[in-house]
C-alpha cells in the first residue's frame, strides 16, 4: 500500500524517487513492490507445512489434496470474484462487451497474468492472484512426485536423510523456476526466436510455464524450504545442535538479510535509472533478483522462527495481527479506492506540500481503506471460509460408513493372517 501511495504521487508530480540526492530512499521505497515476493514466500511456507510433515515424520497421514483446493477455493473465489465482478460493473464495463469476454474469461480462470492483454489489467495486484492459484493447482502434485521419490524410490530412511532428499527437491523446484525465468525473459524480448518447435507452439508453452513475468517457483520454493526446517525443528529436541545453531546464528542472519534486501532494492532500482555501479552483475536481475528478495525475506523468517523473544515481538503485536487478518481484501481493494481517491482530489492537492499529501492518502488508507477491507472480510471472506468448512465436514460424514467397512475388511484380513 505504501508502495502503490509512493507511485501515485509520481504520477500526480507531488515527489520525484530519481532524484539522486535520495536515490537510496527512492529504492527502498520502489522496493514496496516486493511484497508480492514475501506473499510468495509466506505461501509456500504455510501451505507446504503439513506436506512437510508427511515427507519427514514416518506413519503421518498423508494431507489431503481434496481437502487443499476445497479450502483454498472457498478462501480465495468468494472476495476474488466479489471484487472483480463490482470493478468490472463499476470501472471497466468494456470486459462486459463481447469483444472483451475472452479476457475477462482469463480473469475467471485465474490466467490473468499469463497473458499481456489482461496483465495488471482490471486491478494491478490482481496479476499475483493468477500466480498464487497456479502454484495452489500444483503444490499437491509436487508434494506428490517428492512423496514417490522420498517414501518409495529411495525408501525414507532415518529423518535426516529423508530431510535431504527434500532438500534436493526442493533445490530443482528453485532451479526450475530459475530456469523458466531465464528462458522465458529471453524469448519475451526475442519475439522472432524458437527452440525446436515453431513460435506459435512455444508461445503456448511460455503461456503456461512463464506468463508476462515468470511463475515465481523460486519464490515458493524458498518457502517451502523453510517450512522443511521449521518442521525439521519441531522434531528434535530444542537443546539439540540444530536449535543451539539457529539460535546462535539468527541475529546475524537478520542482520544480513536486511543488508541483503537493501542491495537487492538498489539493484532493482538500477534497472532503467543507473545510479550505482554494480557491472555485470546488474544485467542479471531479471532472472536472479527475484531470488534474492525471496533469500532475504527467508533469512528474515528464518530469524525470527529461531530468533530470540526480543525479535518476535513486534510481529505478534495484535493490531498488525488483525491487520494481517483483513489483509486478502486489503490487498485486492486498497488501489482501486487509492485510484478513486486520487482522481477526485489531484486537482486539490496542486501546489500542496509533498508531506501533507503523502499524509492526506494515508488518512483515507487509515479512515476508509482498511474499514472497508474489514467489512469485506466479514461479509464475504469469512463466510466463504465457514462454508467451505462445511461442504468438507459434510463430506467427511458421508466417507465414514466406507471408512468403517474398510476398517472391518482390514480387521478380518489381519485376522485370517494371523489364523495361519
Amino acid at each position: 500500500m505504501a508502495f502503490h501511495i509512493s507511485r501515485i504521487g509520481v504520477s500526480t508530480g507531488l515527489w520525484d524517487p530519481f532524484n539522486r540526492s535520495h536515490a537510496l530512499f527512492g529504492a527502498i521505497v520502489y522496493a514496496g513492490a516486493t511484497g508480492v515476493t514475501l506473499f510468495f514466500v509466506l505461501s509456500g511456507f504455510l501451505l507446504f507445512m503439513p506436506y512437510a510433515k508427511s515427507l519427514l515424520v514416518e506413519h503421518t497421514t498423508w494431507s489431503s489434496a481434496r481437502r487443499f483446493y476445497l479450502r483454498r477455493a472457498f478462501r480465495i473465489i468468494p472476495a476474488y470474484y466479489a471484487c472483480l465482478f463490482l470493478l468490472v460493473l463499476f470501472a471497466h464495463r468494456e470486459y462486459l462487451q463481447p469483444a472483451h469476454w475472452k479476457e475477462l474469461g482469463l480473469f475467471l480462470v485465474f490466467f490473468m497474468e499469463s497473458s499481456s492483454i489482461t496483465y495488471q489489467k482490471i486491478n494491478g495486484p490482481f496479476w499475483t492472484l493468477g500466480v498464487e492459484w497456479q502454484f495452489y493447482m500444483l503444490l499437491p502434485l509436487f508434494t506428490l512426485a517428492m512423496g514417490f521419490i522420498v517414501l518409495r524410490l529411495f525408501k525414507g530412511g532415518s529423518m535426516k536423510r529423508r530431510l535431504w532428499l527434500v532438500i534436493g527437491c526442493l533445490g530443482l523446484l528453485i532451479a526450475w523456476g530459475l530456469s523458466s525465468r531465464y528462458w522465458g525473459y529471453y524469448f519475451s524480448q526475442h519475439p522472432t526466436e524458437t527452440f525446436l518447435m515453431p513460435r506459435s507452439m512455444l508461445n503456448v508453452i511460455l503461456f503456461f510455464t512463464y506468463g508476462s513475468y515468470g511463475k515465481f517457483l523460486e519464490d515458493f520454493g524458498v518457502g517451502m524450504l523453510l517450512s522443511l526446517l521449521f518442521i525439521f525443528a519441531r522434531q528434535v529436541s530444542s537443546e539439540g545442535r540444530f536449535h543451539r545453531i539457529a539460535r546462535r546464528l539468527a541475529p546475524w542472519l537478520w542482520g544480513s538479510a536486511i543488508l541483503a534486501l537493501v542491495f537487492c532494492a538498489m539493484w532493482r532500482f538500477n534497472q532503467g535509472n543507473p545510479v550505482w555501479s554494480f557491472g555485470i552483475v546488474n544485467e542479471q536481475y531479471n532472472w536472479l533478483g527475484e531470488l534474492g528478495f525471496s533469500l532475504g525475506f527467508g533469512l528474515c523468517i528464518f530469524a525470527i522462527l529461531f530468533g530470540s523473544r526480543t525479535l518476535k515481538r513486534p510481529f505478534e503485536w495484535r493490531p498488525l495481527r488483525w491487520i494481517g487478518l483483513i489483509s486478502f481484501s486489503l490487498y485486492m481493494w486498497h488501489l482501486p479506492l487509492l485510484i478513486f481517491f486520487a482522481s477526485n482530489a489531484e486537482n486539490h492537492l496542486q501546489g500542496w506540500n509533498p508531506l501533507a499529501a503523502f499524509s492526506l492518502y494515508w488518512l483515507f488508507a487509515c479512515f476508509v481503506i482498511i474499514p472497508f477491507s474489514a467489512i469485506s472480510y466479514l461479509l464475504i471472506e469469512k463466510p466463504g471460509v465457514a462454508l467451505g468448512e462445511k461442504l468438507w465436514s459434510r463430506i467427511e460424514k458421508r466417507r465414514e460408513p466406507q471408512r468403517a467397512d474398510e476398517s472391518a475388511v482390514c480387521t478380518v484380513k489381519t485376522r485370517a493372517t494371523e489364523g495361519r
